[in-house]
């Protein structure tokens, strides 16, 4: 029996190696040589010298990157909360078990599956700031604009926030049909024939029991707000005026464009740890909430 079970867990290990190899080479070791580098003024052909928290006090103490962090936390806030709203919305509009539904849910789940790159080319196309941009056109029609969107500091950040709940509201959309499969009908009828009205029922039936899956999709869009790059940087790159600069825009032009590696490492692994404790305070409060 105890053959046995060592050839399970050998075989499982023989799975799992090039995958923890993989993983191991191109993301723990790079990881362990950014913590060791944020102690460091990197000199490439120099020889790096050490700092101790030096390049620390410099990411905290800089007026860019706390502006850059106000600019991420507002992406992460708004931009969780907007496609949180939006993807129970539609959840609630597109459940069912009707036939046609399948294909406007594929419809919809289209942009998450969308590369970054691809989605802030489209765009930054229907953002064209002239008159007969996309748009601008729409908001013709309403007596509105026309708008710079990202080429004005006060309307780039919302432009940019648009994207990202657009980008984001499918996926948590369906996460949300998920957990609507899983809530008892009879709850519904029971409501109803007591006179209970839609909106009522959705407060007191659907959302309660939506709680669990609220606690996975908030951690899961607050750790991409924070980490939020791509748009950004293809649609803007921080600008303008820097005007909608976040930490990781920030960090890759601290260490690529302007080679202070050492601090760009510090503020990779400050990044690191705020995702690591907003992680495990989520963790610590569903299990208080399930133990309670």
């Amino acid at each position: 029996m105890l053959r046995a079970r060592l050839r399970g867990y050998a075989v499982a290990w023989f799975f799992l190696a090039p995958a923890l190899l993989l993983f191991t080479y191109f993301k723990f070791i790079p990881m362990a040589r950014a913590i060791e580098m944020s102690f460091y003024e990197v000199r490439p052909f120099l020889g790096d010298r050490w700092v101790g928290g030096a390049n620390y006090e410099t990411v905290v103490t800089s007026d860019d990157v706390l502006a850059a962090l106000g600019h991420t936390l507002v992406f992460a806030v708004l931009g969780t909360f907007g496609s949180i709203v939006l993807g129970l919305l539609l959840a609630l509009l597109l459940e069912g078990t009707a036939r046609h539904l399948w294909f406007i849910r594929t419809v919809v789940f289209l942009p998450t599956v969308a590369a970054g790159a691809v989605v802030a080319e489209v765009w930054r196309i229907l953002y064209y700031p002239a008159p007969e941009g996309t748009v601008n056109s729409v908001l013709a029609w309403v007596g509105l604009g026309p708008s710079q969107f990202l080429n004005a500091s006060d309307s780039a950040l919302p432009s940019i926030l648009a994207v990202i709940v657009w980008h984001g509201a499918p996926y948590n959309m369906m996460i949300f049909l998920a957990g609507l499969a899983g809530v008892d009908r009879s709850l519904y009828e029971a409501a109803a024939a007591d006179g209970a009205s839609i909106p009522r029922r959705i407060w007191h039936i659907t959302l309660p029991a939506l709680r669990p899956v609220f606690a996975i999709l908030f951690t899961l869009a607050a750790l991409r707000g924070l980490r939020i790059f791509t748009e950004v940087y293809l649609l803007t790159n921080g600008g303008p005026d820097s005007s909608t600069e976040t930490l990781m825009t920030l960090i890759y032009k601290l260490g690529l464009e302007r080679n202070e590696l050492g601090v760009a490492a510090a503020g990779s692994v400050l990044l690191l740890l705020a995702t690591a404790v907003l992680t495990l305070a989520v963790q610590a409060a569903r299990r208080r909430e399930a133990t309670s």
